[in-house]
């Protein structure tokens, strides 16, 4: 497929996990794709294995709960890429924790990453697409937005970002820029991993017992949210906005 011909795409969190899933769908699809996360560096293993297959994608380092870092980042990707098509809200964090036990920072940080991020990074971006009379968003939210145990900052700030996603596809929607937003399950991807070692039992084991409370039985792969994400940022999504797609194999 050739969806994103001729497109720009913007991913932030793009080193690891959905996010460098996402930037290299995206770019087999024929977008040119800009890898965000904390330093260019820790994009450079996803842009050499885009380049490998013939993509087409450019690494900038950005602290994208910094407002001032990330009107920075627009300004550079801009002056690169000359427009920007599509914005891939992915860049999170956990600090788990239960309520008594969480501190302030860890709660602000999460917060800061997880949902101020996707506002400041949208704001920064929607004058350039208001300005083209197109683009496509999509945020990335988190089956954990129906709560979770352990995570009061993170459940809050997923279900912060379908609030986000619903209100900004109202105020965009007149200048043709969609918003969507899309909430994993469990997928195996290295935040995972870590909350596995951080309960003491290896990857494999945590995501086996996860696996037996999602009706296909197993948990998601990061390419599988990619190809989602890649969708409702496409023209065969051209008439969707303003939604939250859960891709949990089916937990309720």
């Amino acid at each position: 497929m050739s969806r994103f011909t001729g497109k720009y795409a913007l991913v932030t969190g793009a080193a690891r996990g959905i996010g460098a899933a996402t930037a290299r769908r995206l770019a087999t699809e024929g977008a040119v794709v800009g890898c965000v996360d904390l330093t260019a560096a820790r994009c450079a293993s996803i842009i050499d294995e885009i380049a490998v297959t013939g993509g087409s994608a450019a690494a900038f380092g950005c602290d994208v709960s910094d407002s001032g870092q990330v009107e920075a980042l627009v300004s550079d990707v801009v002056t690169e890429f000359g427009r920007i098509d599509v914005l891939v809200n992915n860049a999170g964090i956990t600090r788990d924790n239960l309520l008594f036990r969480m501190s302030e920072d860890d709660w602000d940080k999460v917060i800061d990453v997880n949902l101020k991020s996707a506002f400041l990074m949208t704001r920064a971006v929607q004058k350039h697409m208001v300005d083209q009379r197109s683009g496509a968003v999509v945020n990335m939210s988190s089956r954990s937005a129906l709560g979770n145990r352990g995570q009061a900052n993170y459940a809050a700030a997923k279900a912060g970002i379908q609030g986000l996603t619903a209100t900004l596809a109202l105020e965009l929607g007149p200048f043709g820029v969609r918003v969507n937003a899309v909430a994993p399950g469990y997928v195996a991807t290295p935040m995972t991993e870590a909350t596995a070692v951080r309960v003491g039992v290896t990857p494999e084991e945590h995501q086996a017992a996860a696996a037996q409370a999602i009706p296909l039985r197993r948990v998601g792969q990061p390419t599988e949210i990619a190809a989602v994400v890649a969708f409702l940022a496409s023209d065969d999504a051209s008439y969707v906005s303003g939604q939250t797609v859960y891709v949990n194999g089916g937990a309720r």
